[in-house]
């Protein structure tokens, strides 16, 4: 049975109409248009479906719409926004988020399929800790899957945009 429903995604509210039991990334992708998150095994176990809910990463394929309520969603969309919001910035936000700059100076993708997911896991890892160690990295994204196996450019951009992070003081 569809009911329509409200969830805050990205700092705004929609109103979405769907089961309660839809999975969330279904909404976000199919309703509200978002390409950040996407479908990559439907089983929790690739990571490529992670958004962030009130700040930690959550696989948004196995998480209905109804458990979300109207907690924070954060897709990869709406880093740039979320990075502005952590350093009390009152401007428009910048035009990419730490994470989304170091990905392009590293030059990280490959496919790129996976990349909206290890960069919301990696959000959530540098929300606490702004200079992780390799092995906290390795930890925190254990997971998440990259079938290019671009994993060392990974820990390099998550290394870089957390210098970053840690300089501006966030």
């Amino acid at each position: 049975m569809t009911t329509k429903q409200e969830i805050r995604v990205n700092g705004l509210v929609h109103k979405v109409s769907a089961s309660l039991d839809t999975p969330l990334l279904y909404v976000l992708r199919n309703e509200l248009h978002l390409i950040g998150p996407r479908f990559g095994c439907g089983l929790a176990q690739c990571g490529a479906c992670s958004v962030l809910l009130d700040g930690k990463e959550i696989r948004s394929c196995v998480t209905p719409v109804a458990a979300v309520g109207r907690r924070r969603i954060t897709t990869l969309e709406g880093l740039p926004a979320l990075w502005a919001k952590e350093r009390g910035a009152t401007a428009a936000p910048p035009p990419l988020h730490p994470l989304q700059q170091a990905w392009i100076d590293v030059g990280v993708p490959q496919c790129g399929f996976c990349q909206s997911g290890m960069m919301i896991q990696a959000a959530d890892l540098l929300s606490t800790n702004k200079n992780p160690s390799e092995d906290q990295i390795r930890i925190a994204m254990n997971g998440h899957l990259c079938r290019c196996g671009t994993y060392p450019k990974i820990l390099a951009a998550i290394k870089q945009a957390g210098a970053v992070m840690a300089k501006a003081g966030a």
